[in-house]
């Protein structure tokens, strides 16, 4: 969850008054105090998913004029809107917390001359998909991974910042000289995703690359009905669509080294995805050239499958704004009480997707995995 104050957190439980901030911004920045232009909100959202290549994308409803020029503030040439949800306490002060740099990519108008302008956008790997590669790239063996994720995401944004969790994975060569396609987003995800990591650019413009977090981990934040709740609506669902309880992860190049290889299983017998129970063995097979070695393949392998843990139950909710609240996030939901029933149920859920709204009566819409607390271990 975003860093927000203690006070921020007590008083979306109550009666409060939100308030909303968007600037066009002409040059790249990062941070959450960029300088620009603000512009009017009269609606949208911001969305964030998990497993997006895109991760963020914002549809913004603003009554701005119709962009006549290239070097109009809403023409889509490069400029981006940095968006901010917050709260305006009684004494005047005010909290954002920021959802992220969006470039403008669509404005349209229904109403012209003078209706609204309708925008979406995109986070910043837009520019990183769009930017493919003129002719095939080769990577050598001895280039850093540091300098490998540099050279793909500065050639797009040079002023662009790349914040790591591991510097030792960091610092490490790439080992295998690796020839590649047209497809830069592309090789920038397999190459984190060999590293056990997932990459993506966050609230401030900085592409982060980290560990998938723990999902077994204290949740940050609750979600429940009754007295200063902040539950509004709740759907729940099963589905094995894309449920896997291993992944074989396998290194492949032209070279003479024998191919990298890793499998990782759910061993937990209470787990309803038990490799070995009822619901049966379901691999996922990943392979990708940057992976050098035994360990770093298992890494990979353990990443992934700790990716899948706990998707075949899923919740949708409809909650009070969180604005701080994002993909990954472990919840506490707390159901509302049952008819007959003195029992309170509470369970543990993951964040997969988050949609927070540009408009003070929409709430935030939630869609989770509940938690399951699963052993993981390897095969040969």
């Amino acid at each position: 969850m975003r860093a927000v104050s203690d006070r921020f957190l007590e008083t979306l439980r109550g009666s409060h008054l939100a308030v909303f901030r968007a600037r066009v911004c002409t040059t790249f920045q990062t941070g959450t105090t960029p300088t620009g232009t603000e512009i009017t909100i009269e609606d949208g959202d911001v969305v964030s998913s998990a497993t997006a290549t895109i991760r963020s994308t914002l549809n913004l409803t603003t009554s701005e004029g119709w962009p006549r020029l290239a070097s109009d503030l809403l023409a889509p040439y490069g400029n981006e809107i940095y968006v901010e949800r917050g709260i305006a306490y009684g004494n005047g002060q005010r909290e954002f917390v920021g959802l992220g740099y969006f470039r403008i990519d669509t404005p349209e108008q229904e109403e012209v001359p003078d209706g609204a302008v309708a925008i979406a956008a995109s986070d910043r790997m837009a520019g990183i998909v769009d930017a493919r590669f003129l002719s095939p790239r080769q990577f050598a063996s001895a280039l850093t991974r540091k300098a490998l994720v540099e050279t793909l995401i500065q050639e797009v944004y040079p002023a662009a910042v790349i914040e790591w969790d591991d510097t030792a994975v960091r610092d490490g060569a790439v080992g295998r000289s690796v020839i590649t396609e047209d497809d830069r987003a592309g090789t920038l995800k397999d190459f984190i995703t060999s590293l056990g990591k997932v990459g993506y650019f966050d609230h401030r413009g900085i592409f982060t690359i980290k560990t998938p977090p723990d999902v077994t981990g204290a949740a940050s934040w609750t979600i429940d009905a009754g007295h200063d709740g902040v539950l509004v609506e709740m759907s729940r669902g099963l589905t094995r669509e894309r449920v896997y309880n291993a992944v074989i992860a396998t290194g492949e190049a032209g070279d003479t080294t024998a191919p990298a290889r890793g499998v990782a299983l759910n061993l937990d017998p209470t787990s309803p995805t038990y490799y070995s129970g009822p619901f049966g063995p379901v691999p996922m097979f990943y392979s990708s050239p940057f992976l050098t070695t035994n360990a770093q393949a298992l890494s990979a392998a353990t990443s992934l499958l700790r990716q899948q843990l706990g998707l075949p139950y899923q919740v949708n909710l409809s909650s009070i704004g969180n604005p701080a609240l994002e993909p990954y996030d472990v919840v506490s939901v707390r159901y509302p009480k049952i008819a007959r029933s003195r029992t309170l149920r509470t369970e543990t859920h993951v964040l997969d997707q988050v949609t927070i709204p540009l408009a003070p009566t929409s709430p935030v819409t939630l869609k989770t995995r509940e938690q399951q607390v699963e052993l993981i271990g390897s095969a040969p």
